[in-house]
């Protein structure tokens, strides 16, 4: 069994940008970030809409880090339950493709490039088109003039805030103030149950994922060696 300064030693980097995004969580600092988490959430309910045989009438993210998305058909059940546990799984896979993978530039513009043609396809606000439009603008510029190891610690943002952000907005959304109209109490309206019992399903599925991904996804050494010219 490693010990806590090994493990320490090998994912010092992780744990440093966990510990600024805290830092700097009540701050305009991470707002950029808040943004692509709640797309990243409104993106899963429209593509779980689609690969179950609906449609998507509208996309919608806001200042205030809310969001919508209007759909059509398909199953109705799968499509509100994919919203935070996809947003989750999205950040997961992106902070394992910067771990483990070498196409963080190829990856960090394919993001951009989906947020440009949700703007063009689904976008009918000016808030949810500035959003989009200049977080996948910003992101398509990244991916083209920065290094690979930029782009690569850009993601392992990207992904630690969503594992960040998911479990809170679980616990405050349908928890904290289950009274909230939110996907977990649209589903209890649909098939039953109650708004905690959904919420705190969610949020135990979430844990599970994050604790997972903490102790088998990571490795032995998860930080970023940056290369230097001699």
């Amino acid at each position: 069994m490693r010990s806590a300064g090994t493990y320490l030693r090998g994912h010092w980097q992780l744990l440093a940008i966990t510990a600024i995004v805290f830092a700097l969580w009540s701050t305009p600092v991470v707002l950029p970030l808040k943004f692509l988490v709640v797309y990243f959430h409104e993106l899963s309910h429209a593509l779980m809409a689609i690969l179950t045989g609906g449609s998507v009438e509208s996309l919608s993210v806001n200042f205030q880090q809310g969001g919508e998305v209007w759909t059509r058909g398909g199953s109705r059940v799968l499509t509100l339950t994919a919203g935070y546990l996809g947003s989750l799984l999205i950040g997961v896979a992106l902070l394992l493709v910067a771990l483990r993978g070498r196409m963080d530039k190829l990856v960090l513009g394919g993001i951009g490039g989906v947020m440009l043609l949700t703007l063009l396809l689904y976008v009918r606000d000016i808030p949810a088109l500035v959003i989009c439009g200049l977080t996948g603008a910003a992101l398509i510029a990244a991916s083209r003039y920065f290094s690979a190891q930029i782009c690569d610690l850009i993601l392992r943002v990207i992904g630690l805030s969503s594992l960040i952000y998911v479990p809170y907005d679980i616990w405050d959304d349908t928890i904290r103030r289950s009274y909230l109209r939110s996907d977990a109490r649209m589903l209890a309206e649909e098939i039953g149950g109650t708004t905690l019992m959904w919420g705190g399903l969610w949020f135990v599925i979430s844990l599970c994922v994050i604790f997972w991904c903490l102790t088998r996804g990571l490795g032995r050494d998860s930080n970023l060696h940056f290369r230097t010219r001699g």
